[in-house]
């Protein structure tokens, strides 16, 4: 099992549904980072969502970037 940090910058989370999907049917531990002006909407169940400048400072997304197996920017 792999952890994977999406960061999510933008409003069209399409394409990031369709991996996240992906990663939690293949037993990933996903997390979701939401940039500012970026938007969660649509996300699938099981994948953690946290917010940058809302209940996570930067010094904890570096902390999350170093410890993921995997990091994708949307």
């Amino acid at each position: 099992m792999a952890a994977v940090l999406h960061l999510l910058k933008g409003s069209d989370t399409g394409l990031a549904r369709a991996v996240l999907d992906r990663s939690l049917r293949d037993g990933d531990r996903v997390t979701v980072v939401v940039l500012p002006g970026g938007v969660a909407s649509g996300l699938p169940a099981g994948v953690s969502v946290r917010r940058l400048d809302g209940d996570l400072s930067y010094g904890q997304l570096v902390e999350l970037i170093f410890a993921a197996d995997q990091v994708v920017s949307w």
